[in-house]
């Protein structure tokens, strides 16, 4: 029994790695989908976005979107990099996501064996083991961003593990590996220099005797690796920012961005449930320790950094968005460590006998944690959420893939090579026709758009419909002067001011999808089209 009870942390780890592990596996297939007899797998359409970078990259034209066009309309380049890698070998097109979607379930899982080391290093409880990995392994928003091929799966690793090597610093000989591994993360994406420069903070603060050492290596790390991308970037690119700054943060007003940042906040903390949501700073009422100190900090540096930059563009989902969720992780520890400080401290106040405090004080907890989880996924207050999370509906997204591939295989079939394809969905489509000049009319990947002001202006009033990254668009340029053979979709915000170039094009509907067709184009397979 002694030997039962010395091991039962990690047991529990175990069990609840095998059930994320299956229910990874349920949600991968999930949303897969069968089109004319072949298994399609396919990742969020940002993230299909850096697939065609990667897939030029490897087929000889550099990291660009369009053969001969440097743009950098993605944000990830050590991510997009890894899509490359899987792009060496002969996977087939339909299958190319698969490998990308286990990797943010493999990710995710080893995120759970270093919140499993950063909770057991705060707390001996099990309790709070048991409550942060099960809020985690199935908090529904992280596993869609990490099993849809986002980035955000990796950059939660690194940050859980970051977080245990600067916990656990001063228990071990000084090492470097914390700073190079800081360092790279800012490879996946620029904007892990948030908690790169807090967890700096940290140490600088908690560790006077080395404080020289730790200064000198993060000056030397950011500017190897921050100086050194952008180098890079303006080397091949031309400009010191990617090309979804410009088109996300300027032409903006920063006190209506600002202000959306703030209001979608108050969204997610409304949706979770306020006590849900803000329960993890109860263990400041038990401990004052800087462990629950850097965790907070963490998570703080994350929202604020979300409020800055506006938020996501996909809110309207629900749920934590992309830079939030990467330290989710750190705060559904510390509420599994507030969760389990409350009910001892029930237990002491009340003098409870061991059989009642067994019997009450952690089932009381374990209806919150169940309470908790539920609350956590139940996003827009939607059942419809719940049904998602469970797999008993289609997960989010799947449906639009769907159309998005369908509609590729028959551009595939009524285009020639080299044809101009102009979509809104940037992602999915392009990558699917790799040998056509896709244009963005939303700009992600054209600096002529994501240097424009937004399109119509946003009042306070009218904050919940601001969408990052989607407000600019100009059709006098990408329809009038680019001339695309075949227009997929046009901006849903936006129909009427497509009218003055429309009269070149003729409306059809293949298989049920709407499609507008530049008349007379020789890029298209008329007869095909008439069929």
């Amino acid at each position: 029994m002694k030997t039962i009870s010395r091991h039962f942390p990690l047991i529990l780890l175990a069990a609840v790695l095998t059930a994320f592990g299956i229910y990874a596996y349920l949600y991968i297939q999930a949303t897969s989908f069968v089109i004319n007899g072949v298994r399609y797998y396919n990742l969020f359409d940002d993230a299909m976005v850096s697939m065609r970078y990667a897939w030029n990259l490897v087929h000889g034209s550099g990291a660009v979107w369009n053969a001969g066009e440097r743009v950098e309309g993605y944000t990830n380049p050590l991510w997009m990099l890894y899509m490359a890698f899987w792009q060496l070998f002969p996977i087939p097109t339909p299958v190319i996501s698969l490998p990308l979607q286990i990797s943010g379930a493999v990710f995710l899982g080893m995120n759970l064996v270093f919140v499993y080391k950063i909770v057991r290093h705060l707390s001996s409880d099990v309790f709070a083991l048991l409550a942060a990995l099960l809020m985690i392994a199935f908090y529904g928003p992280l596993d869609v961003w990490a099993m849809l091929g986002m980035e955000v799966s990796l950059l939660t690793l690194v940050l859980s593990a970051a977080t245990w090597i600067a916990l656990t610093r001063d228990l071990q000989r000084w090492t470097p590996w914390l700073y190079l591994l800081l360092g790279v993360s800012t490879l996946v994406r620029i904007d892990m220099a948030v908690p790169f420069g807090l967890i700096v903070l940290f140490l600088l603060l908690t560790q006077p005797a080395e404080r020289k050492k730790n200064l000198a290596w993060a000056i030397g790390t950011g500017l190897v690796f921050i100086g050194g991308q952008t180098l890079f970037r303006l080397w091949y690119y031309g400009d010191i920012f990617p090309n979804t700054y410009y088109l996300k943060m300027v032409g903006l007003s920063q006190t209506i961005r600002i202000a959306r940042g703030f209001w979608v906040l108050f969204e997610l903390a409304w949706q979770m449930n306020w006590v849900v949501f803000f329960l993890p700073l109860a263990v400041f009422l038990f401990r004052r320790d800087k462990g629950p100190a850097l965790l907070a900090l963490l998570f703080a540096g994350q929202v604020a950094y979300s409020t800055y930059v506006g938020g996501d563009a996909w809110e309207h989902n629900g749920g934590a968005n992309r830079f939030i969720s990467i330290a989710i992780p750190l705060w559904f520890a510390l509420f599994g460590i507030a969760l389990a400080g409350m009910r001892q401290a029930v237990v002491d106040r009340l003098q409870l006998k061991r059989a009642v405090s067994i019997g009450t004080s952690y089932g009381v907890m374990v209806l919150l944690l169940a309470f908790s989880i539920w609350n956590a996924n139940f996003l827009l207050a939607d059942y419809h959420a719940i049904e998602r999370w469970t797999l008993v509906r289609k997960p989010d997204y799947i449906q639009s893939h769907e159309k998005y591939i369908r509609t590729a295989l028959i551009l595939q079939d009524i285009t020639l090579p080299g044809a101009k394809i102009a979509v809104t969905a940037a992602g999915t489509e392009p990558y699917y026709l790799p040998d056509r000049y896709a244009i963005d009319l939303l700009g992600k990947a054209d600096k002529v758009i994501a240097h424009e002001p937004v399109k119509y202006p946003v009042s306070l009033a009218a904050i919940q419909d601001v969408r990052p990254g989607h407000m600019k668009w100009d059709y006098a340029y990408s329809l009038g002067k680019l001339k695309p053979d075949v227009i997929v979709q046009l901006w849903e915000d936006d129909y009427k001011g497509a009218d003055p170039y429309m009269g070149d094009y003729e409306a059809v509907s293949i298989n049920g999808l709407p499609l507008f067709l530049r008349k007379g184009s020789s890029m298209i397979v008329w007869d095909k089209v008439k069929q």
